[in-house]
C-alpha cells in the first residue's frame, strides 16, 4: 500500500534552478582560471592547478547533472551524504585550485 500522492509544487523546479546556477558559477570560475593560465603564461605549477580545476569542474558537473536528472522524477530522492560531500569537495577544490593560479 502506497502513501498519499505527493504534491511537490514548485520545489523541484527551484532546486533544479539552484543546481543550474551553481553549475554556471563553477563554469565561470573554471573559465577564468583557464584565461588566467593562457594570458599570463603560467609555469608548470599553474598548468597543474588548471588541470586540477578542470577535473574538479567536471566532477561537479557530474554530480549536478545526476541531481538535476533525478529531480525530474515523480518522487525525487533526497541528496545523499556521498553526493553532497562530492559536490562540496569539488566546489572547495575548484576554489583552491583557481586561487593557486594567482600565485
Amino acid at each position: 500500500m502506497s502513501g498519499p500522492e505527493r504534491d511537490p509544487g514548485l520545489q523541484p523546479e527551484r532546486t533544479r534552478l539552484a543546481w543550474r546556477r551553481t553549475t554556471l558559477s563553477c563554469t565561470v570560475v573554471a573559465l577564468l582560471a583557464g584565461k588566467q593560465a593562457l594570458h599570463d603564461g603560467t609555469g608548470p605549477a599553474g598548468i597543474v592547478a588548471l588541470s586540477l580545476s578542470v577535473l574538479a569542474w567536471l566532477g561537479f558537473l557530474g554530480v549536478a547533472n545526476r541531481r538535476v536528472q533525478g529531480m525530474g522524477t515523480a518522487r525525487p530522492r533526497t541528496l545523499g551524504p556521498r553526493e553532497a560531500a562530492a559536490a562540496a569537495v569539488c566546489t572547495v577544490a575548484l576554489a583552491v585550485f583557481a586561487a593557486a593560479m594567482l600565485f
